[in-house]
């Protein structure tokens, strides 16, 4: 039987996860202005950058411009990315964003190589330097941990329910190492292997061992399966995913082709007020930041509900019509 929440919340990775895979020479205020229009739909957490090397993503060379230029909304928490401690004391410089040291780990060590080109200790050390790092700042420790190619890697082949309980492990033993409870583990689905069935699974094994431990999906959509996999999800309880807008993005170091970005915040946002579950969202002005995100890249995203819009006119419509 689905256990399906009273409300969910939506955490809007579109600028950093949709940008990173564009091309380098959109302008930085045009990524501004998609992130004040963001700002005005009732997110209260928005990813705006990546702090990474330039020559790694030559489309967040910009970062600092863009976390300058940005008006924030007190209400709305605005994050970045950062793989190391270069990029970490980069987005501290910015004096502007809350940034999360967070423990994350990858549960496939191909992947890793790939991505940050690290091996499992070496992302582990990283991971304390930041811990530490922050701490010298005088900003505590997230109890949050999560982990990246939670159900399949391109380079790896599946992540099966061993492997994931035990990075799962890892993750909460370097917690443990500063002396932090995690309190929300996030299941990131780097390179679209999961299905639902992998998302019951997973869940259904990580409550087992970890039941006080609230799980957050991370969807990426390159095979059509955002949508489906978030459902089960919400089947299974879940209430916090990240979500980008349009249906931007995709990871630029997954050896995909075009990359079809992650699960589309409207989309998922319309499904759940249609299912009754709560998201705080003005879905209004969701689309047209998806349609302005769409003019700022150029291309067709996936989103669909920016083209077919909300069900609330269409019944305002038939009711003035009857």
């Amino acid at each position: 039987m689905a256990d399906y929440p009273n409300s969910v919340r939506i955490n809007e990775d579109g600028p950093r996860e949709g940008f990173q895979i564009e091309r380098a020479d959109i302008p930085s205020q045009d990524k501004i202005e998609l992130i004040d229009a963001l700002s005005q739909t009732g997110l209260k957490s928005i990813q705006v950058a990546s702090f990474v090397h330039p020559k790694r993503v030559p489309s967040m060379a910009d970062a600092e411009a863009v976390v300058a230029g940005i008006s924030m909304r007190a209400d709305v928490e605005y994050t970045a990315l950062f793989m190391n401690e270069r990029g970490l004391e980069r987005a501290l410089a910015t004096g502007r964003l809350s940034p999360r040291a967070s423990f994350g780990l990858s549960a496939s060590p191909a992947f890793l190589a790939r991505n940050a080109n690290a091996s499992v200790e070496k992302q582990k050390e990283s991971k304390r330097a930041m811990v530490r790092l922050m701490q010298e700042r005088g900003i505590a420790p997230a109890n949050v941990g999560n982990i990246s190619a939670a159900f399949g890697c391109n380079f790896q082949g599946d992540i099966g329910i061993p492997a994931l309980l035990d990075t799962a492990r890892d993750v909460f033993e370097l917690a443990q190492e500063f002396d932090v409870k995690i309190e929300s583990l996030g299941l990131s689905d780097t390179m679209a292997w999961a299905t639902p069935n992998k998302i019951r699974h997973a869940l259904h094994a990580l409550r087992e061992t970890y039941p006080d431990v609230d799980i957050s999906l991370h969807l990426h959509n390159t095979r059509g399966m955002a949508v489906a996999n978030a459902l089960a999800g919400l089947e299974m309880g879940v209430t916090e995913f990240d979500t980008s807008i349009g249906g931007l993005g995709g990871c630029p170091f997954a050896a995909h082709k075009g990359a079809s970005g992650n699960l589309c915040t409207e989309d998922f946002a319309f499904m759940c007020e249609e299912m009754g579950i709560s998201t705080g969202l003005d879905l209004d002005a969701l689309i047209d930041a998806a349609r302005l995100a769409e003019r700022i890249v150029g291309h067709p995203l996936p989103g669909s509900v920016m083209r077919g819009g909300s069900l609330s006119r269409m019944r305002v419509l038939n009711q003035v019509s009857v």
